[in-house]
């Protein structure tokens, strides 16, 4: 009889335990932060598992490329300088790559890839037609895509600066340009991650974590993308969306340009405002701010002489979305971008909005491993849009901003009028 209830008396005992050690553990957690594990990538190193052999034939990485320190953690893809080129280097084969999705050999990659970026099979050349060739300046976050046993499957990527991609017109990373990934918008918290550097991908040079930057849609359609030259600093390329270079035109990366009087503007307005000066909008909250809050300050203040790509930081009242100061009649004309000419002579402005810093880290943090997931079927997808147009920078009237989704749809997001960033 000792024998036989010494077994349910320890059973019992470790119940209590268990129970204890749970308490402990769920109280615990609220001091906590758990960290979301991803996955580094570095320039020119082969992936384990990609959509298309990594070999040189559809794109290549500018290894080497020494990452930007980033006034934002969080970048519309409409800021200006956000992205480099390079006028002697053709980093992406959008045509092998479209030879490489309509091979009936790779109809089921071809399928997956379809599925992920949100369209039909047959729609895949015409979207790759839209997208644009670039090389990342940063550190940057995004979703990426693998190919196992016949499926995509999604891990949380840290792109190196110098790899290669394709940029859609809201200025998010959409392909990998040197095995064909999709890639997605980078959709979790960027202040609780954890890198992990494995696979040959070993911590590279200037890598620095408060420099990681995660990309946000545009808050319009793009018709241009204002780069900064790889190759020479000083100067910035323009580059119409769905060309790969042979349209590009230059300008003086290092002229400098006042910051115009934004106060009482809505905040993607200003954005835009400064865009086409060839200024980065930044905002010192946790999160972009609605597109229709009122700007209340820029600090630097207007008049303020500043290079291409540097930022002013915006105040905006963040209660007032919906109901927008109106700027004065003069404010729009000291805003607006210059007139340029066929060949865009040095001196021209041009670019994208900028983004915001990260959100403070608190607790104690605890990484918790991702574990890759296949995507979910996309909704239906609208059809692509056409060709891009060079037009002269214009700033339309402000309107309510709805959120925009992340992934890599061909259409434009929320926001202020149709968009026309840089000289043509």
């Amino acid at each position: 009889m000792m024998h036989a209830c010494l077994p349910r008396a320890g059973k019992t005992v470790v119940r209590r335990l268990a129970a204890l050690l749970a308490a402990v553990l769920i109280l615990s957690g609220c001091t906590q932060q758990r960290l979301f594990a991803v996955r580094a990538v570095a320039a020119g190193i082969p992936s384990s598992a990609p959509f298309f052999e990594e070999d040189g034939s559809l794109g290549k990485d500018r290894r080497g490329l020494a990452p930007e320190k980033a006034h934002s953690g969080l970048q519309q893809g409409n800021t200006p300088g956000l992205y480099g080129g390079t006028r002697d280097q053709k980093v992406c084969d959008i045509e092998r790559l479209k030879d490489f999705l309509t091979d009936p050999e790779n109809r089921q990659k071809a399928r997956e890839w379809a599925r992920i970026v949100g369209i039909a099979p047959d729609r895949t050349e015409g979207y790759l037609d839209d997208l644009t060739p670039v090389l990342l300046r940063h550190d940057t976050l995004v979703k990426n895509h693998d190919y196992r046993k016949g499926k995509a499957v999604s891990y949380d990527a840290l792109l190196e600066a110098g790899i290669a991609v394709l940029v859609n017109d809201q200025g998010l990373p959409a392909v990998k340009c040197s095995c064909g990934n999709p890639l997605k918008a980078f959709d979790k918290d960027p202040e609780k991650i954890s890198v992990e550097f494995e696979d040959g991908n070993k911590k590279w040079a200037g890598y620095e974590r408060s420099d990681v930057v995660t990309v946000k849609p545009s808050p319009q359609p793009l018709e241009r993308i204002a780069l900064l030259d790889v190759d020479d600093p000083g100067t910035a390329i323009n580059r119409p969306v769905g060309t790969t270079g042979e349209q590009d035109s230059t300008f003086d990366a290092t002229k400098r340009h006042e910051v115009p009087a934004v106060a009482g503007m809505t905040f993607d307005r200003a954005g835009q405002a400064l865009a086409g000066l060839g200024l980065a909008a930044a905002y010192s909250g946790d999160d972009l701010p609605p597109g229709d809050a009122a700007v209340t300050g820029a600090t630097p203040g207007p008049g303020t002489a500043l290079a291409f790509g540097e930022a002013v930081t915006l105040s905006v009242d963040a209660d007032s979305g919906g109901t927008p100061v109106p700027a004065s009649p003069t404010e729009p004309d000291k805003a607006k971008p210059p007139s340029d000419t066929s060949k865009s002579p040095p001196g021209e402005e041009s670019g994208p909005e900028g983004g915001t810093p990260s959100p403070p880290v608190g607790g104690t943090p605890t990484v918790t491993g991702s574990t890759p997931d296949e995507e979910p079927p996309p909704p239906p997808a609208s059809a692509p849009p056409s060709g891009p147009t060079s037009v002269e920078p214009t700033l339309s009237e402000p309107v309510a901003s709805e959120p925009v989704s992340g992934g890599p749809a061909p259409s434009g997001g929320s926001g202020t009028g149709a968009a026309a960033q840089g000289p043509a």
